[in-house]
């Protein structure tokens, strides 16, 4: 009888233990102590299709490739990361989904983060970009009020503090010094002129801006 009851006793403490292991390892994927409000999460580009073709005409520095940026807001002991994509838009995405999608895309993310008095901008550019959310994504990366795309919601968010500015966009290849074939083929489909030298700004571009510090790159 003694047996059987420490045995049924300790069944439970071995349920508990599985459970707190399983909250813990929820909780280390998800830790985002090491985030502070405002960081910018640049995740870098592919080799090939758009993230390539846009890495191509705007990569600015030899160790900095990225297509795509989002704006982190801790708020009430969760992450969500503020930014528009391709599929869903302008959206509000938990952090740790977030993190899921890049790491199945086989892409990594690098956390920046504004210089000293820059962070002040970040409490006014988090509720901008809560107020955008909901539009659609800007498939043809010409300046629009009424959809958008990542690097231009994130330079919206933090317009009205000047931390980032537009600068004319370019379409060519630097190797050969004409519009780059993607892109030529790209527009020729939508019946567009290619925008080349029209307003505007790209995730390289922005993580070029000397407000910001490289912070470290996320292990997914």
């Amino acid at each position: 009888m003694k047996r059987i009851l420490r045995r049924n006793n300790f069944r439970p403490c071995i349920v508990a233990l599985i459970i707190f292991l399983n909250v813990m390892a929820g909780c280390k994927s998800t830790n985002i102590s090491g985030f502070e409000n405002g960081d910018l999460l640049f995740v870098t580009a592919k080799e090939t299709g758009l993230s390539g073709a846009i890495n191509k005409v705007t990569q600015k520095q030899e160790n900095t490739s990225f297509d795509h940026i989002g704006l982190l807001e801790k708020s009430r002991g969760k992450a969500f990361v503020l930014h528009a994509a391709p599929k869903g838009g302008s959206q509000k995405q938990s952090l740790k989904d977030f993190l899921k999608d890049q790491a199945d895309d086989g892409q990594q993310v690098v956390v920046y983060r504004l210089k000293g008095h820059f962070k002040n901008a970040v409490p006014a550019a988090i509720q901008k970009a809560n107020s955008m959310l909901g539009k659609p994504y800007n498939f043809n990366y010409i300046l629009d009020e009424n959809a958008y795309y990542c690097s231009d919601f994130v330079e919206r968010a933090f317009r009205d503090s000047h931390i980032f500015r537009l600068e004319p966009m370019t379409f060519t290849d630097p190797k050969t010094g004409k519009t780059n074939a993607f892109w030529e083929e790209f527009y020729q489909k939508k019946k567009l002129k290619v925008p080349e030298g029209e307003p505007g700004c790209n995730p390289n571009g922005l993580a070029a801006s000397d407000k910001l510090e490289r912070i470290r790159e996320l292990k997914l």
